[in-house]
């Protein structure tokens, strides 16, 4: 950057989503400037092994922030998981330092298995990336 030319902030364009429970993490891939995401795959594994698998798709993806599906009741109260999805959320801003961004996430898991999807998780967290991406418009 020439010297006196000011610093402009450039906008997240690519994103890692994640559809968090306490067994599997669904995730998936996407960009802002398609407004699309594709599902990658679901994490089995726990504790480090999964922060690991998921250091390991951010080597790979290389993406400006990530986004977590946050669920809760259907009336939008917090439920059992809510604490645990945002506490994985703030898991993943502390170990990778990227912006992570939650994401009301109901109703996705459902709207994957209507969709006939076979990797329900994964398929789940690409919804829950769309719908960020859609909302970021």
């Amino acid at each position: 950057m020439p010297e006196g030319s000011p610093a402009v902030a450039r906008a997240p364009q690519s994103f890692l989503a994640f559809d968090f429970s306490l067994r599997r993490v669904g995730v998936a891939a996407g960009n802002a400037l398609t407004g699309t995401a594709q599902p990658l795959k679901t994490l089995t594994a726990e504790g480090d092994a999964r922060f690991a698998a998921i250091a390991a798709l951010i080597a790979e993806w290389q993406p400006d922030a990530l986004v977590v599906g946050v669920p809760r009741h259907p009336d939008g109260a917090p439920n059992d998981n809510t604490a645990r999805a945002q506490r994985f959320a703030r898991q993943l801003h502390g170990r990778f330092r990227l912006p992570v961004h939650e994401v009301d996430e109901r109703w996705t898991t459902t709207a994957a298995a209507e969709a006939g999807a076979r990797d329900l998780d994964a398929a789940a967290a690409a919804l829950i990336l769309e719908q960020f991406l859609g909302e970021s418009r």
